[in-house]
Order: C-alpha cells, then structure tokens, then sequence
C-alpha cells in the first residue's frame, strides 16, 4: 500500500497505492469542499495542473446534497468525473467549528446544520456510513478537535474519547466493506492523532492508534491558533510513532513554508485551502515570494504573475489584465489565480520529491522555506 523510495534525513520519497489509483508523496491533496474547487475549477482542471488527491467535505456533502444523493448517482468519483483518489474528512472538524451549535457526549455529536438549522447527530457509525455512501478511496476517523489552547484535563479525556470513537469507526468500515452493496469496497481508513499542543498526551495518543493497524495516520488538531513552533514540536514529537510503513498526513497545513518544514520531519499528505482562497483575493505564490494582485503596481505590469511558472495562467495572461478582471469583479480573476496558486502547490510537491530523490532537501530547504511565504 505505502512503499517507502528514498529517505533524506526523515524527508520520505514515497508511494502510496490505492483501489483509485497510486499517489506519488509527499503530496498536496486539493480541496474540493463540495465537490467542486470553489473558483470555478472541475475535475478536469485539476488533472490539467497536476493534481493527485481530491479531498471533499464529509459534512457539507451530507447536509447538500446529501450522502444518499451521491450514493444513488454511482458515488464521488462518477458524481464529480473524477477517476483519480478521493479522501473525506470525517466532519469532526466542521462540527468544532460549529462551537455553538453543538454538545458533545460519548455516542457523539448532537448539532444543528448551518443551513436550514435541522437538528443532526454524528458519531464514529454515522460518520462511516456516510463516507461509504460517498465511496471515497480514504474516509478519515471521527475524531473531536479540540480549540488551541486547550485545558489538559479537557484535552486528555478528549483524546481518550477520539481513541474509543476510533475503535468503533474501524469496526463499522469492516462491516461496511463487507457489505454487497457498498460501492467501494477497499475504502481506507485513516487514524486521527489529537492531544492539542502537549507533547506527552499525543505521544501516548499516538502509540495507542498505531496499534489499531489502520492504513494510514494523520495528525489533526493543528492550524488551529496556535504558533507555528508548536506546531513543528508536536509533529517532530509524534513522528517517531509513527509506523514507517503508513502514509503519515498533516491536516488542514498549510503555507508553502508549512510544507516543506512538515516534510523535513517525516510527513507525506497535506491539504489546506488556503491557496484557493487566497487565490480568490489576489494573494499569489510566486518563486519569489506571494503578490497582492489587487496593488495599483501591477495595473500596467505585462509580466505573468510567475514568470517561471509553466501553468495555463501564467502561459497565457498578464498581471494587469488579471487585476483588471478583479477590478470588474469578472470571475474568470477567480478562476486564473485559483488555477495558478494551485498548480504552484502541485508543483512545489514535485520539486520536493525531487529533491528527496537526489539527497539534496536540506539545501532545498533552506532556499525556499522562507522565501515562498514572504509577502512581497
């Protein structure tokens, strides 16, 4: 399943095969929240900017157009024409955001749908079956995320609670994939990592989720307010538990900064959504650092926003003529910088693996990491 190619220092080149297809890693998994890259974006897009993994959101899709829609059209990959693999979150994450709309008890979580408000509950079974409804290639385990910074006391029983709800998600996918109607019968469950930002309780978390045998492990709670030191701590303490032949995801990071740090400790899988909303905006990665396209500089700028970027934007259009659709509030501005911003991740993915390979990431490193997250 994961086949681990070449290390440098705890960088990892690696292979992840799966039912939908073989993901080469360390990799940028793409947010399709809905179904859909919000700016305009389809499936056949992504294939053309490089993209490998497709995440779409558990929660949203139940609430609309609900799982049950999605089964009944062949599941996510025919739904969205998407052929390649497809990780769902587990909604545990929305449901934190939904902080006042939500009680927490040991079955799971009883909360209101920021849509029409109808009352809904989810736990470790539902979120399962709803994932297998989706006919993902990965459905990540329920989990609670908790807010940073967390009360300890609160923090350990939390963790304790994601353990137990682990156990009953890895029972209810058994019974799923066994079931003759199930559309995907080889979906994947990953483990979820939690403890907030104290060394100790995601180390112990760690060891026990490990022992559980899932196919791959990710490390949640993270992004979520707190500094980015912490962040490096937590993952730099959690890795070495880690089982070395699981792909090891970082939810929710990050810049592209984030990125090549999470890598140079050990992490394979990254999803965020920030470069297409930043994309949204005007706010552009570049090889020399990210532009605000909306500046009164670019108006009669005839550069690319990248001139060494290769992807359709940048092959094709200027700045100005791009602020110029920002300014029109056109939502072809929306669609090119999306686009742009997210060939840039899949790219800078590329160049990471590529760097791994020829044992020269420290250098790499040390070029980058500071240099694509400056604002310009």
């Amino acid at each position: 399943m994961y086949k681990l190619l070449k290390k440098d220092g705890n960088a990892r080149r690696g292979e992840f095969t799966t039912v939908h297809g073989t993901v080469q890693t360390p990799a940028f998994m793409n947010v399709a929240t809905c179904g859909a890259i919000k700016g305009g974006l389809s499936s056949l897009d992504l294939k053309e900017i490089g993209c490998q993994v497709m995440l779409c959101n558990t929660y949203h899709l139940h609430v609309r157009p609900g799982d049950d829609l999605v089964y009944d059209m062949g599941g996510l990959h025919k739904f969205t024409n998407w052929d390649a693999p497809i990780l769902t979150d587990s909604g545990g994450f929305q449901v934190f955001s939904l902080s006042s709309l939500r009680k927490i008890k040991e079955e799971g979580v009883y909360f209101n749908s920021h849509v029409d408000g109808r009352h809904i509950f989810m736990g470790p079974e539902e979120s399962m079956q709803i994932q297998s409804h989706l006919a993902s290639t990965i459905a990540m385990a329920f989990d609670e995320c908790v807010e940073n910074p967390a009360k300890y006391e609160y923090a350990k029983q939390s963790c304790a609670r994601t353990e137990r709800w682990l156990e009953r998600c890895k029972a209810e996918m058994s019974k799923l994939n066994s079931l003759p109607e199930t559309i995907n019968k080889n979906q994947l469950l990953f483990g979820i990592n939690q403890g907030a930002t104290f060394d100790d309780l995601r180390v112990e978390n760690m060891k026990k989720i490990a022992k559980l045998d899932l196919p791959g492990y990710a490390i949640g709670g993270l992004a979520v307010g707190e500094p980015k030191e912490d962040m490096y701590r937590i993952i730099s303490a959690v890795e070495p538990h880690m089982p070395d032949d699981r792909p090891r995801y970082l939810m929710g990071v990050g810049t592209p900064g984030n990125i090549i740090e999470g890598v140079w400790r050990g992490v394979d899988l990254f999803d965020c959504v920030m470069p297409s909303r930043n994309a949204r905006h005007g706010h552009l990665f570049t090889k020399k650092g990210i532009i605000n396209l909306n500046n009164k500089k670019y108006e009669r700028d005839a550069l690319p926003i990248d001139p060494e970027c290769d992807c359709p934007t940048c092959r094709g259009f200027s700045r100005s003529y791009i602020r110029h659709l920002f300014k029109c509030q056109e939502i072809l501005a929306m669609r090119l910088c999306v686009m742009h911003n997210l060939y840039f991740y899949n790219n800078l993915m590329a160049e990471i693996r590529c760097a791994i390979e020829e044992g020269r990431y420290e250098r790499f490193r040390e070029e980058n990491v500071e240099v694509l997250d400056k604002r310009i």
